[in-house]
């Protein structure tokens, strides 16, 4: 699979949004270095596009997004009536084409770099698949007909800051699109066994427990786990308690007993053991950072 990956932040934006429909015999313009990505949303027929030595047949419920560095052009006419959305965005960030999809992330220390940038945006990979069969085409459909519906409204700055957040949900949609495309049983597994693990992170979590509420033996939620995030089900949700009480030691003055209780921990003494194992320095010691 083709990727566009961003480096998010900065989030892309929304530029423009509008809608097309072309007759048998008729065909996409040819253009090139456009300067913006141009997402094409097939509603109804066929297009029949390229971009440099790639070629796409983008049918409904399909989408293809055209790069603003390459040419772009039709391959042949329409065969058929044709309908399709059409949005341009960009990024003032960094991007890349890959074939390699970013990793699932495990939960990520805090202060991952160095104290100084504690406070700084932490970035990720954000990818969208440069042609996909989009995994809900009548939704997306709906909201870039939400996003077109507010174009005469574009001199408020409401109605463009909606534009902006629907356009969110719509790359939102095409980047999901990966996930369904490389879903299997094992990580289907794997995410809901993690999302269970967040969510209920401050109650008293057992294997057993985990494997009754998701229906699956404890030994195959473990077996996911090991493949898609490196660590066990205990291992994963320790790594979560933990940066869950940096935060609180960061930003409240609780004391460390009941930060220990606020993230799971039955025991001060116990919390303070696995937060210096897992940091290498002490909750106390950790606080005294941000005095």
């Amino acid at each position: 699979m083709n990727l566009l990956e961003f480096t998010v932040p900065p989030l892309l934006h929304f530029i423009a949004c509008g809608h097309n429909g072309f007759s048998a015999g008729e065909r996409h313009v040819s253009r090139r270095n456009i300067r913006v990505f141009d997402l094409l949303a097939v509603t109804r027929g066929c297009l029949y596009m390229g971009e440099e030595e790639r070629r796409y047949e983008v049918k409904a419920g399909s989408a293809l997004v055209l790069r603003p560095d390459c040419y772009h052009y039709s391959t042949e006419a329409c065969r058929e009536p044709t309908e399709y959305y059409w949005l341009h965005f960009q990024t003032t960030g960094h991007w890349k084409v890959t074939d390699t999809v970013p990793p699932r992330r495990t939960p990520e220390p805090y202060d991952a770099i160095v104290e100084s940038q504690q406070f700084d945006a932490r970035t990720f990979p954000l990818g969208l698949p440069q042609f996909t069969q989009v995994a809900q085409p009548g939704k997306l459909e709906e909201t870039l007909m939400q996003i077109k519906a507010l174009g005469p409204e574009g001199h408020l700055s409401a109605s463009r800051l909606k534009q902006q957040i629907l356009f969110q949900e719509t790359i939102g949609q095409l980047s999901s699109s990966i996930d369904s495309g490389r879903s299997t049983p094992a990580t289907i597994c794997a995410e809901q066994a993690a999302a269970y693990l967040r969510s209920h992170y401050q109650q008293n979590i057992t294997a057993h427990a985990l494997g009754e509420n998701l229906n699956f033996h404890p030994v195959y939620i473990a077996r996911c786990m090991n493949k898609e995030y490196g660590l066990s089900p205990m291992d994963y949700l320790l790594r979560y308690r933990i940066e869950q009480s940096k935060l609180l030691l960061m930003q409240t003055d609780y004391t460390i007993a009941r930060i220990a209780e606020e993230v799971g921990f039955n025991q001060a003494a116990y919390f303070s053991s696995c937060f210096l194992r897992t940091e290498g320095i002490s909750p106390r010691q950790y606080r005294q950072r941000f005095a």
